[in-house]
């Protein structure tokens, strides 16, 4: 307690977290505002999974090259060109009532997104110490996390109140006061990316990381159908307030699992350590086609966040060992496109199936596919032995500058 409250005392430790706060919460807002926006203006489950997808496919895809832009040109410009952009757009959003404009809509507002933890990221560095740079970023993570608890409780309690309309809107307000604050503040505006090391191999190149990506491929095609799984079943069942609240407690036990993985990782190896999680966390998902959208849906989201938050921490030290040498950001920036690109069409494949056959069906797909990533990183573990040894106080460090989602 006494290095966060130091940590806090710093002026710039407090601007960063509190500038950018109200752009994470939006971010945690946007997913089921535009679920609630398309299925109230087209009443189909269908399109609002697909709007998502599209929204999420848009981010995925251009993640890579939003963060190329600002390693170019610096964080001043983009942000103070992608954070209106990005607002604008979700108002546009929210004057739609055609299911083509709420999906062309929703597709371009993927492109606009400003990469938020992404230009947090480095900042750290400038502002802190280096005795507390690691707990600065165990401190911002905590805060992502928190946000992506609170962003789904207003998202889903504005749509579904007498002015659905606020959502979106709400959505595009902290989107402006957070995204605008950081691009105002001196360390972002100062801000100067590290030169690049040459002769490294491209990511995708790289059989480790080719199968992270393989894996990645049915982590974000199964999960993305979980994302609308969720509140397609609460709709469907005539309880849609109850997607706040399940999707809260997973949430808050995500952070717990997190913190608990934090500690884990010192006393085995990040490969060893992931691949049990990964087993708790598939078995943890096997009742979720049995549950209904209530206290056992919210049982076993509780037990997926758990397990979930601490295999985080695992992967992204797995990933650090891992990856080729002067790709941090790449690596984690192709991750995050093949697995994104991949949610998004989990995520449109899942409002199908919730509607046509069963949303249980949608949720059972999740468990699927979080077998076949067991699978493929229990067959693939020769190709990530060098993630197989105890992680030095360094690679903890590095795992934890990783631990956040370049689309964002």
């Amino acid at each position: 307690m006494r290095r966060y409250q130091e940590l806090l005392g710093i002026r710039h430790v407090k601007v960063l977290l509190l500038s950018a706060f109200p752009a994470r919460i939006a971010y945690g807002m946007i997913s089921l505002s535009i679920f609630f926006k398309t299925s109230s203006q087209t009443h189909s489950i269908p399109l609002a999974g697909l709007a998502i997808g599209l929204n999420s496919l848009a981010g995925a895809a251009t993640a890579g090259a939003r963060g190329a832009v600002m390693d170019r040109w610096g964080q001043k410009w983009p942000l103070r060109i992608f954070v209106p952009a990005y607002a604008t757009m979700l108002v546009l959003l929210n004057t739609a009532h055609t299911s083509t404009s709420i999906l062309a809509l929703a597709f371009i507002l993927g492109f606009t997104a400003p990469p938020i933890n992404l230009s947090i990221r480095p900042l750290w560095k400038s502002v802190v110490p280096d005795e507390v740079l690691r707990t600065a970023y165990a401190l911002d993570t905590s805060v992502i996390s928190a946000s992506g608890v609170i962003g789904p409780i207003i998202a889903t309690t504005l749509a579904l109140s007498s002015h659905p309309g606020s959502a979106l809107n709400t959505s595009a307000a902290l989107m402006l006061i957070g995204g605008g604050s950081l691009a105002i503040t001196k360390v972002s505006k100062n801000w100067v990316s590290e030169a690049k090391e040459k002769g490294s191999q491209p990511p995708w190149r790289h059989p480790a990381m080719q199968l992270l990506m393989f894996e990645g491929c049915f982590i974000g095609f199964g999960w993305g159908a979980f994302s609308v799984g969720v509140p397609a079943f609460a709709t469907l069942q005539h309880v849609p307030h109850r997607t706040a609240w399940i999707l809260s407690i997973m949430g808050v036990c995500n952070i717990i699992g997190g913190l608990i993985g934090g500690l884990v990782s010192k006393k085995s190896s990040s490969l060893s350590a992931l691949r049990k999680t990964y087993g708790l966390w598939f078995v943890a998902s096997i009742p979720l086609a049995l549950t209904y959208p209530g206290w056992s849906l919210a049982v076993a989201g509780a037990a997926l966040g758990l397990f979930g938050g601490a295999l985080q921490v695992f992967y992204w030290e797995v990933m650090e060992a891992v990856r080729p040498r002067g790709s941090a950001t790449a690596s984690l920036g192709w991750l995050w496109t093949v697995e994104g690109s991949l949610m998004s069409l989990g995520a449109a494949f899942g409002g199908w199936v919730s509607k046509a056959i069963s949303p249980r069906l949608c949720l059972g797909i999740t468990t699927i596919a979080t077998g076949c990533g067991l699978l493929i990183v229990t067959v693939g573990r020769e190709r990530l032995s060098a993630a197989n040894r105890i992680p030095t106080p360094t690679q903890d460090l590095q795992a934890m500058k990783d631990n956040v989602s370049p689309a964002q």
